[in-house]
């Protein structure tokens, strides 16, 4: 019997390959009809558990490229040398991958240059979370010129981008919903940071706090499954040295409470800094009248000069952060021109905050002047030389016992906290990435501290303020994702009636037995509205044949109390509509001319639709 079964199964397998081959628009591999027919045995759930399985592994193995990739590049360029021969490697790499960068986006990717987790927002509330596929490469060859040549960037906003496209075009390839390629791009994503770390939490976390904002979902296994297949990867296949891993640490004493207190406020005073000189910097090199190529050159330069004067600024800047977190800071003053300064005290503090205060500068323009990266990798690489710098300002003050190592880890989550507004990645990030458990609390401490000091100054994320204010992405505000999705085009009444103000009331009559309107505009001959007349109107005259010979179009038609402009958007359509009482309200261009109605019920209608959608 189980013979037969198995037959029966094989038998149904090669029907079902035999007619998705005659009938299929376009041709496909084989494993893809292989999983278009698990797709038709498999329950929802199962297809979706599988589903997360390929995304992750696929998403994980993207990472793990793109890290070893710029891992080998590394050890290439600042490995095998001294700093007096690297002095020219710094002013030559950097400055070449920013313009390498720019030359492969204008020439192969036709200028096409969007980038970072403001793009993949964007793409889920505007484009239906369909991801050119596309991105599922050219992440990884941008991003890897651009760090690999030593760029102030990180890798792990290009790897997440890298993974949702797969997610994306996944279930583009299978036809799933909007509900299930969401899941699947933030899948992906997922992936993508859980394989850069070896953290499966902080992936997942990631997804929640910075994806998947004011997106409803009750199932997340494919996200869990995702991020397990993602890390699994990068533990086998990468080493420690490739890896953000830390080992040295101090264990926790509740003493040091004051340290972290004074750490969490100096982490959410410079994570405003930061965001804010990297908007001003972005700012500049979108306002600059240059080529994309010419702004490529002057941002390469900028970047070299930051490299030879501060090595550290170099790439990523993991390496140094390990090496100050065991203790060998001297090691990497030694790699710069501080090192002819002498031994003094104070040569480490200034080394530190010059540091704090310029890779910023180094990072923004590396991404805004033609390059690819994202801001994950620099606020970690910030927060570790912040912590730094606060335990070697107090030592400096003559106070003890200061837990240097544990500032400087929990110092990374912090900044990371407050520039990227997602303090549950942070914490679970550094956890798992240190094994720092038992340092939870300060962790929760500072990045809490941190996150409540940005959003004082600013409730959304600067990097998406634009956006979020154009109704571009998905916010926390459910009600205004839903409304900001809704067209004004599928708004207005096509079919509507106008009557010319001057028309003799008998027009009128003869417009109101052919249509079916309740409500008719009433236009100049310059085609602007002037008012309109509903039936509740005509009413009172309806049954006085005396009254018809007196009335004109001008004594019957009001004057509209409120106008819809064409260009609003629905939340402010709502707000008129609240404030008119007016279940039906006109809609005009620019130039004044009538263009039709919009009913409050057709909202309501649309929004019913898009919440069974979404939701």
């Amino acid at each position: 019997m189980k013979r037969f079964n198995t037959i029966k199964k094989y038998h149904s397998f090669l029907r079902f390959k035999k007619d998705f081959t005659k009938y299929s628009v376009k041709k496909v591999f084989s494993f893809e009809i292989f999983i278009h027919w698990l797709k038709s045995k498999l329950s929802k759930n199962q297809f979706l558990l599988l589903s997360g399985i390929l995304v992750g592994l696929t998403s994980g193995l993207a990472g793990v490229l793109l890290k070893t990739l710029v891992g080998n590049i590394h050890y290439f360029i600042t490995g095998k040398v001294h700093f007096t021969d690297q002095i020219l490697f710094y002013l030559i790499f950097p400055f070449l991958g920013i313009v390498l960068t720019t030359t492969v986006v204008i020439v192969f990717f036709k200028g096409q240059d969007r980038k970072g987790i403001p793009a993949i927002l964007y793409e889920i509330a505007q484009n239906s979370s369909l991801v050119s596929s596309v991105k599922m490469y050219s992440q990884i060859i941008q991003s890897a010129i651009t760090v690999g040549l030593g760029g102030s960037a990180g890798l792990e906003s290009p790897i997440a981008v890298t993974g949702a496209a797969i997610g994306s075009n996944y279930a583009k390839t299978y036809h799933l919903d909007y509900r299930y390629r969401t899941l699947l791009l933030a899948a992906g994503a997922t992936a993508g940071i859980a394989s850069a770390f070896n953290a499966p939490i902080a992936g997942v976390m990631f997804a929640f706090e910075i994806l998947l904002t004011g997106v409803v979902f009750t199932d997340f296994i494919p996200l869990v499954v995702a991020a397990v297949c993602g890390s699994l990867l990068s533990k086998i296949i990468l080493n420690e040295d490739v890896l953000f891993h830390f080992n040295a640490r101090e264990e926790f004493n509740y003493t040091n409470l004051p340290f972290y207190l004074v750490l969490g406020i100096g982490c959410g005073l410079y994570a405003r800094y930061f965001v804010v000189v990297s908007a001003r910097i972005e700012h500049f090199f979108k306002s600059v009248k240059l080529s994309k190529f010419n702004k490529a050159l002057l941002g390469g330069s900028i970047l070299s000069l930051l490299c030879v004067l501060l090595p550290p600024l170099f790439g990523e800047g993991y390496q140094t952060i390990k090496d100050i977190t065991n203790g060998h800071i001297s090691e990497v003053i030694k790699n710069s021109f501080f090192d002819f300064s002498g031994s003094h005290d104070w040569i480490p503090i200034v080394f530190l905050g010059l540091i704090c205060l310029l890779k910023v500068f180094a990072t923004a323009t590396t991404i805004h002047s033609g390059g690819n990266g994202g801001n994950f990798a620099p606020s970690l690489f910030a927060g570790g030389i912040l912590g730094c710098f606060i335990a070697s300002l107090l030592k400096f003050m003559g106070i003890e016992n200061v837990p240097e190592t544990n500032l400087i880890i929990v110092g990374m989550a912090g900044v990371m906290s407050g520039v990227m507004y997602a303090p549950l990645t942070a914490v679970f990030l550094i956890a798992e990435s240190s094994e720092g458990y038992d340092l939870f609390i300060p962790l929760m401490i500072v990045s809490v501290i941190s996150y409540l000091i940005v959003r004082w100054f600013s409730p959304i994320s600067p990097d998406l303020k634009e956006l979020a204010g154009q109704g571009k992405i998905f916010t926390r505000e459910h009600d205004k994702n839903l409304l900001s999705r809704i067209r004004m085009d599928d708004l207005i009444e096509k079919g509507f009636q106008t009557v010319y103000v001057e028309s003799a009331f008998s027009d009128l009559l003869a417009l109101i037995k052919s249509g079916k309107r309740n409500l008719i505009g009433v236009i100049n001959e310059k085609g602007e509205l002037v008012g309109t007349i509903s039936l509740d109107d005509l009413r009172p005259y309806m049954f006085n044949a005396e009254a018809f010979s007196k009335l004109t179009i001008k004594d019957l038609m009001r004057p509209p109390s409120v106008i819809i402009d064409y260009g609003k958007d629905v939340v402010s359509i709502i707000r008129l509509f609240d404030q008119s009482g007016a279940w039906n309200l006109p809609v005009t261009d620019s130039n004044g001319k009538f263009v039709g109605f919009i009913s409050k019920s057709t909202i309501l209608t649309r929004y019913r639709q898009l919440l069974k959608t979404y939701s």
